[in-house]
């Protein structure tokens, strides 16, 4: 009889899909000695290197003012000097005129960033949308002549256990490097740098560099980006993970929209995980979904019917096992229809549909970068509002000035004021808006009495100016 060979082996000698009922383990030698090759020669293209460099001055030590000091040191002894710091990564072209994806991390405060092709050309890149919240940025190239190589984008939602997928990057700059694995498992959280924590988990090689560059599958596809490992000699030891091709494509999508940040869907609720004695309070075999805590007046939620005590099951059909996934599966959706919420409440199963609209700006952000020589210098302020809170990640019942950025070695990083910190009260003065907070930063003081909040809690310090 015909031994047939499984669709799952031909497809690593080409580019066709695999599917789960075709999967099989090799049968002979000649399977075994299939390639990945095809694979990688049709997907190397598209990988790129990024180079990131920040150019930060240092302070003055103010000793230099004194001309005693000067005749010994010299003259230029105590000006400025520029401190470049430099960081490696990969990325991902995804249009042909020139737009890339890669990791926030990798060009986080960047001033200048440079791309490398695989075929050794190089071009400056302008960075046209940060997003921290998913660690995603996406530069586009400078002065690019003709069409570039790009990486379709895959439905990371149809990703299983032990599908074989490709690494791609440049670990270590010693060169665009490719790896091979499996995927070891979905919907890891916990993990890396982004609020959205859906990762997928590979044993492909994945080191220093490789962050930003691309996980594909034998397709050629782009599954997801490369962005952690879990490792304590900096090495890799087969635990490495990847955000979701999903998310990718929202930043993207935003990116090619003209917009300079992510617009994501709003649900308008407080959600926290449901332990188990919260499922035997509520009666659930097991403790799983997201339990809401909280309902914002006039948000999607609240205009859906979803009420506080319910656990949200599903998100259109696909089941949600804690806040961070449901917080990933909500996140991706397009904006504009509606999401089917699965709710069970007292004990019912509930249908809740939810607008897919953004977070509203109900006051002005004022965005404003505080100046002067108060410990507060070099943070960037504005009005919270449900938008803002949104696009940082924090709760929907925050209100006040909140620090939406530190730069790094400015007085406000070095005495530890964080993103997200909201500024209540200065030199015993209640602050309302940005621009009453600038003005009170900028007053000559030795001591400086400053509160703000911080996850909930109320701090009060006294510093130095």
């Amino acid at each position: 009889m015909r031994r047939l060979v499984p669709a799952a082996l031909i497809l690593l000698a080409g580019l066709v899909p695999a599917h789960a009922q075709d999967a099989a383990v090799p049968q002979s030698t000649g399977q075994v000695k299939l390639s990945f090759a095809p694979v990688v020669k049709a997907v190397t293209p598209a990988v790129v290197n990024v180079y990131a460099t920040h150019v930060e001055k240092e302070q003055a030590n103010p000793m230099f003012d004194d001309p005693f000091f000067r005749q010994f040191f010299g003259g230029g002894g105590g000006a400025p000097r520029d401190r470049v710091e430099r960081s490696l990564g990969s990325g991902v072209i995804v249009a042909r005129d020139g737009m890339i994806v890669t990791n926030y991390h990798v060009i986080a405060n960047a001033t200048q960033v440079r791309v490398a092709l695989s075929d050794k050309r190089e071009f400056d890149a302008d960075i046209i949308l940060k997003d921290q919240r998913a660690d995603l940025a996406v530069l586009r190239l400078k002065g690019v002549k003709g069409d570039l190589s790009t990486l379709d984008i895959a439905d990371s939602d149809k990703v299983q256990v032990g599908d074989l997928v490709l690494a791609v990057g440049d670990p270590f700059g010693v060169g665009q490097t490719v790896t091979s694995g499996i995927v070891s498992a979905l919907a890891r959280s916990q993990v890396g740098q982004s609020d959205f924590q859906s990762f997928i988990q590979t044993d492909a090689a994945i080191n220093p560099g490789n962050s930003g560059g691309a996980l594909v599958d034998m397709s050629g596809k782009l599954v997801g980006i490369n962005t952690a490992i879990v490792s304590r000699s900096g090495g890799n030891i087969g635990i490495g993970f990847a955000i979701p091709a999903a998310m990718v494509k929202v930043v993207v999508a935003s990116a090619q929209a003209g917009s300079d940040r992510v617009l994501r869907p709003w649900l308008g609720a407080s959600l926290q995980n449901v332990s188990s004695e919260i499922a035997e309070s509520l009666s659930m075999d097991r403790p799983t979904g997201a339990l809401v805590t909280d309902v914002a007046k006039g948000g999607p939620a609240a205009d859906g019917g979803l009420t506080t005590g319910d656990v949200v099951l599903s998100v259109d059909g696909v089941p949600v096992s804690d806040p961070d996934e449901f917080g990933y599966r909500f996140a991706t959706k397009a904006l504009g229809g509606t999401a089917q919420l699965d709710v069970l409440r007292k004990g019912e199963h509930v249908t809740v549909p939810v607008k897919l609209t953004v977070a509203p700006e109900t006051t002005p952000r004022d965005e404003t970068v505080l100046e002067g020589d108060s410990p507060l210098a070099g943070a960037t302020v504005a009005n919270l509002s449900p938008a803002v809170a949104e696009s940082l990640g924090m709760s929907m019942d925050s209100a006040g000035v909140v620090v939406t950025d530190v730069e790094d070695g400015s007085a406000a990083a070095n005495f530890g004021f964080q993103k997200k910190d909201i500024i209540l009260v200065i030199n015993g003065q209640k602050v309302t808006d940005p621009k009453t907070l600038n003005q009170l930063a900028q007053e000559q003081r030795h001591l400086w009495r400053i509160t703000i909040n911080r996850d909930g809690q109320q701090i009060s310090t006294i510093l130095g100016g």
